[in-house]
């Protein structure tokens, strides 16, 4: 949600911010100014009225002359009139200005990329020459991915994931927790079911409705990310200052109606209804969401430099910002069956955007005021298991897998699903 007061004062920049979004972003703001400029005038004029009404109240109390009381009645019904009318012309004003100013998406940061490409910030690690033709990551996991009978079960893009691979989503989401959790991040498990003030709150509603799964019988929904329950932790509180920053790494299934046709982000678990996720969430004071996303973009990259993955980290372009973001890096691992870079985690600063809709405050002294909400993801599972499997592959299709999640119960290899 956008600060009315930034929009009053700087109605311009504020314009010429949502237009770096795209043409027609911007389209809503001229209404949202008339409705707030008629609220704003409404307040005064019915607070006068008010007034007007407890000041003849006291004098009707006060007055012993029956037919002087009897005027000062029948002036007031007029006065109560206008002031009821008003009260109702209001409230359909504020309700109208909140339909209009909640599809305004977040105003982008200055640094976010221009567009309408991403800009690459750096890439790490090394994508070498496998020397031979590279298997896809169904091809190298064999049985311990079954689409076909997830497909009977569920329906397209569900999968049973088996053996060791559940071993090593195990091994991935404990060390990806351990990392967090000594960089100031608390775990939570929380809960996936939400009701739609969550999903507004984060700015999910409305924007992405095409993807997110509803109960018909319940007013829930499923979250597509644990980033919603999170930021709904502290729906509605005025937090002390000295107590930020609030960092939490929430773990949970994840549903998603993802859009697509059949393809190479079909096949497999790229690209799926339900996964598991690692997901960071940050509740800071205004002034430090910079370095906090920075902060969190580090992590990340610790991560995927630990789990020996290529990749490069990309400043996503205004125009494909969601409407949360002001500003989002994308961390790409390098797949060697497409010979591509793809999307393997994100991190976003969605600024005072969320905090607002949410309600959530920080106070400081005397002052109180809206801060500022983060997240950014640790480790998708499943599309960390597709990276991982066809970048430690061998040329008789086994599989070696990164040494720092072997104490957490992952196998040191898989074995060519050739043999099995």
């Amino acid at each position: 949600m956008l600060d009315l007061k930034r929009i009053r004062e700087d109605p311009d920049g504020v314009r010429a911010a949502l237009e770096r979004r795209g043409a027609g972003v911007a389209a809503g703001l001229d209404r949202v100014i008339e409705l707030d400029e008629r609220r704003r005038a409404l307040l005064p004029e019915l607070e006068g009225l008010r007034a007007e009404q407890n000041d003849a109240n006291a004098r009707i109390r006060a007055s012993a002359d029956a037919a002087r009381r009897a005027s000062e009645i029948e002036a007031m019904r007029a006065v109560a009139a206008r002031a009821k009318g008003l009260e109702q012309e209001l409230v359909t004003v504020e309700l109208s200005l909140q339909e209009v100013l909640a599809p305004l998406p977040n105003l982008p940061d200055e640094s976010a990329a221009a567009g309408p490409e991403d800009e690459l910030v750096h890439a790490a690690g090394t994508v070498s020459d496998l020397g031979f033709e590279p298997r896809d990551h169904l091809e190298l996991a064999g049985e311990m991915i079954d689409m076909d009978r997830a497909a009977g079960l569920s329906g397209s893009r569900f999968s049973y994931l088996k053996g060791d691979l559940v071993m090593l989503e195990l091994a991935l989401v404990r060390w990806a927790l351990e990392k967090v959790r000594g960089r100031g991040f608390e775990p939570v498990i929380p809960p996936v079911l939400v009701r739609e003030r969550a999903l507004f709150g984060t700015g999910m509603l409305p924007d992405t409705e095409q993807q997110i799964y509803r109960l018909t019988d319940d007013e829930l929904f499923l979250v597509g990310t644990s980033e919603v329950a999170l930021a709904s932790l502290h729906d509605g509180e005025i937090i002390e200052a000295d107590r930020l920053p609030l960092r939490y790494a929430g773990f949970s299934p994840c549903f998603r109606r993802e859009a697509g046709a059949a393809g190479r982000d079909t096949r497999g678990i790229f690209r799926v209804h339900q996964f598991d996720k690692v997901e960071m969430f940050s509740f800071v004071a205004p002034e430090e969401s910079t370095a906090e996303h920075e902060r969190i973009l580090a992590i990340e990259e610790e991560i995927l430099s630990e789990l020996e993955l290529p990749y490069r980290v990309m400043n996503i372009a205004v125009n494909d910002l969601g409407n949360s973001a002001a500003k989002k890096y994308d961390c790409e691992a390098w797949l060697p069956s497409q010979g591509l870079y793809r999307e393997l985690t994100s991190c976003s600063n969605t600024t005072d955007y969320q905090a607002r809709r949410l309600g959530i405050r920080v106070r400081q002294g005397k002052r109180t005021r809206v801060l500022h909400t983060l997240n950014g993801t640790a480790v998708a599972v499943g599309r960390t298991i597709v990276a991982l499997l066809e970048n430690g592959q061998r040329e008789d299709a086994s599989v070696e897998l990164p040494e720092c999640l072997r104490s957490y119960g992952a196998p040191a290899e898989l074995p060519s699903a050739m043999g099995r």
